[in-house]
């Protein structure tokens, strides 16, 4: 059976505090993990959520502050020590080149995996698989920053009625799907559209077009919202978003389900960001984001 989930290896913004790591999260989407942020202590949170070096086939860094990148050293000599049996490639920032470089080789170890390092310079495309299509769209951030998107590809779903008129049933339905046409039946003619599902990261930035571009039609969006709205000039001066400008671009892009993260370590009570997110207008499911929680992708509407 194939896992889509999203776990949560810490959410907190700058500094980590008595309860939040420093960030770091794992897409599992059908036997695929991507590794996103990775701050320090990464390597430790990885062992308490259950997840292993040879679970991560990509890493992927939205910019080169400490509290989002200072934990690719341990992980990628973990990967390594581990020697994982796959190839690894790792995006970020092409500006930030020279960083990868010195947390890649920080210390002395043995390579014994291929990190293919595949940077990200513009908005596009990075890379296609059966899978999933991975972008990355600009944000705006005082150091050069990218948010993910990953889309899967549409595929047909089989209308019951349309096959019993064209008299195809049993084992010619798998037939038909395997060959697109049988006995001058399309799938066309007996299936619809079944969109693919569709997931964003989206760390520190202000609202720009790139947070809509991401957010667009998303299943599961997971956002940053460092501040909460009455320190909204604060959250523009760094560069980042409050619970509300994050559940309101939700809103706007019709995301079935509302990750919050990156919390300021000044707010006591992390469910005012839910309150907010609220009285922003987003109805979908919302997760306030915990450490070494995990959140399943939402099931395709039927």
């Amino acid at each position: 059976m194939s896992v889509r989930e999203f776990v949560v290896l810490g959410t907190a913004s700058q500094v980590p505090t008595r309860h939040r790591n420093h960030n770091g999260y794992l897409l599992r989407w059908d036997g695929q993990g991507i590794l996103f942020d990775p701050g320090e202590g990464t390597q430790r949170q990885m062992l308490r959520a259950g997840v292993a070096a040879h679970d991560i086939d990509r890493i992927c860094v939205t910019h080169f502050h400490g509290d989002h990148s200072l934990g690719l050293a341990g992980v990628i000599q973990r990967i390594n020590l581990d020697r994982v049996p796959h190839e690894v490639t790792a995006h970020y920032p092409r500006s930030g080149q020279h960083f990868f470089d010195r947390l890649r080789y920080a210390t002395a170890y043995r390579e014994t995996v291929k990190l293919t390092e595949a940077p990200v310079g513009a908005d596009g495309v990075l890379a296609a698989t059966p899978a999933y299509t991975l972008e990355a769209h600009r944000l705006s951030h005082p150091v050069e920053s990218f948010g993910y998107r990953l889309v899967e590809p549409d595929g047909r779903r089989m209308v019951p009625a349309l096959l019993a008129e064209r008299g195809i049933a049993g084992p010619d339905v798998g037939r038909l799907q395997r060959a697109g046409e049988l006995r001058g039946v399309r799938i066309e003619d007996v299936s619809e559209v079944r969109r693919g599902q569709r997931f964003a990261f989206v760390m520190d930035t202000r609202l720009c077009d790139g947070v809509h571009a991401l957010a667009e039609g998303c299943d599961l969006l997971v956002i940053e919202s460092t501040f909460l709205d009455e320190d909204e000039q604060l959250a523009r001066d760094h560069g980042h978003l409050t619970s509300g400008q994050a559940a309101a671009a939700a809103r706007d892009a019709g995301v079935r389900h509302l990750v919050l993260t990156h919390f300021s370590q000044r707010y006591a009570d992390p469910q005012e960001f839910a309150r907010q997110a609220r009285a922003a207008g987003f109805t979908g499911e919302l997760t306030v984001a915990a450490d070494l929680s995990t959140v399943p992708v939402p099931k395709r509407h039927t």
